[in-house]
C-alpha cells in the first residue's frame, strides 16, 4: 500500500477532535511514507488531513471537480490536483490513484463514496482494503446497521468483514497492511439452495 484514498467532510463537524484525528491519521500517513489521495480541499476535515500530511513532507493528490471549485476551495499546496468534470469521475480517479480507503466523520458524501468502494470491492472489482477511522465511536450506528444486514440475510458476513474498523490511524493501518480480500461472491442464496 502506497497512496490512501480518504473520504471525509469538508465540514469540522461539531467537536474538535474530529479536526485533531483527521490532522494526526495525515501525519502518520507521512510518517509512514503513505500518500493521500483526497477530494483537493482545503475546507473542514478534508484540509486537516491533507494539512497533516504535507506539514510532514507527505505527498497530497487531490481529485476536485470543477463545479465545487468555489465550494469546496482547492488546496493551494498539493502535490498535484487533478480537476474532472464529475462526483463520477472524481471517485473513478480517486479509485485509480490509491492502493487503499479510509473513510473519517462526513456526511452524506461520504458515506456515498465509501459504500461505492465498498460495493465495487464486493463485487470483486478491486482487492484493495476499506478501513473506518471511528473517531469517538462517530460510525458505531452504522456499524449497527450493516451488522443488522447480515442478521435479515442481505449481506454475509465475510462482505461485513471486509470493513476495517479502528479508533486509532496507526492500528487501523496496521490491518489494511494485513488485509486479505474474501474470494467469495457477494449473493446469497436462499435456504440451503
Amino acid at each position: 500500500m502506497k497512496r490512501i484514498t480518504v473520504f471525509c467532510g469538508s465540514s469540522f463537524g461539531n467537536e474538535k477532535n474530529y479536526e485533531i484525528q483527521a490532522f494526526k491519521l495525515g501525519q502518520i500517513m507521512a510518517e509512514n511514507n503513505y500518500e493521500l489521495v483526497y477530494g483537493g480541499a482545503k475546507v473542514g476535515l478534508m484540509g486537516s488531513v491533507a494539512d497533516g500530511v504535507l506539514n510532514h513532507n507527505g505527498k497530497v493528490f487531490g481529485v476536485l471537480p470543477s463545479f465545487l471549485m468555489s465550494k469546496e476551495i482547492a488546496h493551494d499546496r498539493l502535490t498535484e490536483l487533478f480537476i474532472v468534470e464529475s462526483m463520477h469521475e472524481r471517485k473513478t480517479k480517486m479509485n485509480e490513484l490509491s492502493d487503499g480507503i479510509i473513510a473519517l466523520p462526513g456526511g452524506f458524501g461520504t458515506l456515498e463514496e465509501f459504500f461505492e468502494m465498498l460495493t465495487w470491492a464486493q463485487l470483486g472489482l478491486h482487492k484493495k482494503p476499506i478501513g473506518i477511522l471511528n473517531v469517538d465511536g462517530f460510525y458505531d450506528l452504522l456499524l449497527e446497521f450493516v451488522a443488522n444486514m447480515v442478521d435479515k440475510g442481505f449481506l454475509k458476513p465475510t462482505n461485513q468483514q471486509m470493513i476495517l474498523v479502528s479508533d486509532n490511524a496507526a492500528d487501523l493501518l496496521d490491518k489494511m497492511e494485513n488485509y486479505v480480500a474474501p474470494e467469495v461472491g457477494k449473493w446469497i442464496k436462499k435456504g440451503n439452495e
